[in-house]
């Protein structure tokens, strides 16, 4: 027992020893630093060091240090390692005093060097893939801007897919990312600004949002959120967004995720402001409101008329994907009277050999579906869609020849997942499938009532959430008449002057006036002036 306590001990007291070091300066002892980055990265196999001697008389020790596969390793060996080793001309007014200006200023054929100063900095840069530049008898290091390495091309958007418009979708890589939203938005006033997040991850965060757009407000309460995060790691920006939420306890999504940048664009200059995290596709865009998660990027591109019926279509299946199942639990159970009689005589006889009631007959095919839908999607693509089709087919049929579920139920649990499908957002999906249980059952306790009631609390709840200190249900509840253009209905672009209130003040106005089309006066003149040339010519 005495030796486990001591053998705890020694290993507090190295780990005590190892932080230590890592806090203090850089050393002078290029052996030192290097056995430092050693120790710290446990010697792990893809950390290269390459030393080389430099100077008139190679009396300079120089160590050039990257992780291998996170870096662009051809640039290091064109403009870093052969620069040093072979341009005698420099290397012979090379002194040790000056070796990091002039390595910087004339040897590195790189764009972005800075200077390191501490081991917190230097760990930081070489494990973001910068290659660091230690020369002996100097207490700095440099830093050259080398990330490269396998990237995933960009491709089109797997989760938001559109007829029309864009076919390009965020990758993995926060640099990409932004250049792709700057080559949509091609002006100064859009502002980034870039931080990292996770004691251990060392995540790249970035915000950005366009100034004299954006509320100065809500881009200052969406930077302090972000510095207020004190965790291990962020991994995706889903983690981002359960930290920075305004409300947690609610199923609805107060925050918008995509990854289609022409969509961050559009959100950008109605004053929205986006959050980019390194290592995932996702942008999360902020404020958000409930009638957004029903828009989709073509309504945009097409007519208005054909946008606003897409638009209604969207919002009446969201409305089946929550309370169909429960209609018909309610007129089974309950009002029965409220059926034509035709239909109530056949759904009687089809009913009439099953044992169990409607509310668990429904919840019975709802959890097989939701089991089908899971197993689809965790599947291999090759058999993923195979197996949810085959299975929803051979269940259902097996389900009622054995005269556990009833046709009738079948086809209303389809169509319920069949509307939830329509929803553009899978956010605002997910959270319907959840709130259709509590339907379920309010309507098998209550009937018509309990889905009434379910109804109003539901709507209570919208109003009662905030995105950011903007009302979720905005421009609907509080009624905003200058912005209610782009909400259940989409009026054409000549008709959005302005941008939405809530998010934008100070520069509200986004097109100029008399941009309604204005055809000739009168349509026929080219007609009868071209049969006016016929004539003459005759």
């Amino acid at each position: 027992m005495p030796s486990f306590f001591k053998r705890k001990k020694q290993e507090k007291n190295s780990q005590e020893q190892s932080n230590k070091r890592f806090f203090d300066p850089i050393d002078y002892s290029l052996s030192a630093n290097l056995e430092i980055i050693k120790q710290k990265t446990g010697n792990s196999s893809d950390l290269v060091i390459r030393t080389l001697k430099i100077g008139n008389h190679s009396e300079i020790r120089t160590a050039i240090i990257y992780v291998e596969g996170i870096v662009d390793t051809q640039f290091i060996n064109d403009f870093i390692i052969e620069s040093m080793a072979i341009n005698r001309d420099l290397q012979e007014k090379l002194i040790r005093k000056k070796a990091l200006e002039i390595i910087t200023e004339e040897m590195v054929g790189i764009g972005k060097v800075k200077t390191v100063s501490d081991w917190d900095e230097l760990f930081l840069s070489l494990m973001s893939g910068e290659t660091i530049i230690l020369v002996d008898g100097i207490n700095k290091a440099l830093s050259a801007s080398t990330k490269g390495g396998e990237k995933r091309a960009i491709q089109d958007p797997s989760t938001q897919i559109s007829v029309r418009g864009s076919r390009e979708g965020f990758t993995e890589n926060i640099r990409t990312n932004t250049a792709m939203v700057r080559r949509l938005i091609k002006n100064p006033d859009l502002w980034l600004e870039s931080m990292t997040i996770g004691k251990i991850t060392k995540t790249d965060v970035a915000i950005m949002y366009i100034n004299g757009i954006a509320k100065d407000k809500i881009v200052e309460e969406v930077r302090n959120r972000l510095k207020r995060i004190d965790i291990d790691s962020i991994l995706e920006s889903g983690y981002i967004e359960q930290l920075i939420e305004d409300q947690t306890m609610t199923t609805f999504p107060t925050l918008y995720h995509t990854e289609r940048p022409d969509i961050v664009a559009g959100n950008l200059l109605e004053g929205r402001i986006a959050i980019f995290v390194n290592g995932t596709p996702f942008v999360l865009l902020a404020p958000a409101v409930f009638i957004q998660f029903f828009q989709s990027v073509e309504d945009y591109y097409a007519r208005f008329d054909l946008s606003t019926a897409l638009r209604f279509l969207r919002i009446l299946t969201f409305f089946i994907s929550l309370v169909g199942p429960a209609v018909y639990i309610s007129a089974t159970t309950f009002h029965q009277e409220m059926i034509p009689t035709q239909l109530l005589v056949a759904i009687a006889a089809q009913r009439e050999a099953v044992p169990f009631p409607a509310f668990v007959e429904a919840v019975i095919m709802e959890v097989s579906f939701e089991i089908l839908r899971e197993a689809g999607i965790r599947l291999p693509k090759a058999v993923g869609s195979a197996v949810s089709i085959v299975g929803a087919l051979v269940i259902g049929q097996a389900a009622v020849q054995a005269g556990i579920v009833s046709p009738a139920m079948v086809i209303v649990v389809a169509i319920t997942a069949i509307a939830n499908f329509a929803t553009p957002s899978f956010a605002i999906a997910i959270s319907a499938r959840l709130i259709r249980f509590l339907f379920m059952i309010s309507a098998a306790t209550f009937g018509f009532y309990g889905i009434i009631i379910g109804i109003i609390m539901m709507t209570a709840h919208l109003c009662s959430l905030r995105s950011f200190g903007v009302p979720y249900m905005s421009p609907i509840a509080p009624f905003i008449p200058a912005n209610a253009g782009d909400t259940f209905v989409r009026v054409p672009w000549w008709a959005l002057r302005k941008r939405p209130r809530l998010f934008n003040d100070e520069n509200p106005v986004r097109e100029g006036k008399n941009q309604r089309p204005q055809p000739p006066e009168k349509p026929g003149m080219v007609n009868r002036d071209i049969e006016k040339g016929d004539r003459n010519e005759s």
